[in-house]
């Protein structure tokens, strides 16, 4: 379970408004001097601000805006929509590539075919996503109050 804390934004019946800032991992890495992330974390620009709608089964009323609570959401997520975001668009250009090459196409008609394999590799990666998109195993859920270092996300500023 991948876990992030957050500031309750809104309660809206049993779901929470969560936002949460997120953050580059660019003072653990060895490459941090060398590395284009690492630039924009430095001017600021890496660490943006996003709102989090979870639904929750049980009552969440006992939430109230500014509360700090932490999410989660299961690693197995985070790999299967990776794979739906990057690998599939991927494959789609391999696959249009490598048809037209076996049909010996020239090469502006390998690229073009490439292209329209990189264009259905998002089509198809879209109309998964749409399919995908009720499946409770990519919804973040509310594990708790974050109770140890209280303020720990104070850059939020909770807006009422």
């Amino acid at each position: 379970m991948i876990e992030e804390r957050g500031r309750v934004l809104s309660v809206e019946g049993n779901c929470l408004w969560i936002e949460t800032v997120r953050r580059s991992a660019c003072d653990s890495c060895q490459a941090r001097n060398g590395c284009g992330q690492s630039v924009l974390q430095r001017l600021g620009l890496g660490a943006r601000q996003g709102a989090i709608r979870v639904v929750d089964e049980a009552p969440v009323s006992h939430y109230r805006a500014g509360d700090e609570v932490v999410i989660g959401i299961e690693e197995n997520a985070v790999v299967r929509g990776s794979v739906l975001v990057y690998l599939v668009p991927l494959l789609g250009l391999f696959a249009g590539a490598l048809l037209a090459q076996s049909n010996g196409a020239a090469e502006p008609w390998i690229v073009f075919a490439a292209v329209s394999g990189l264009g259905a590799g998002f089509a198809v990666t879209g109309w998964l996503a749409r399919r995908t998109q009720g499946d409770p195993a990519f919804v973040p859920r509310l594990l708790g109050r974050a109770v140890d270092a209280p303020g720990v996300v104070s850059e939020i500023r909770v807006k009422e």
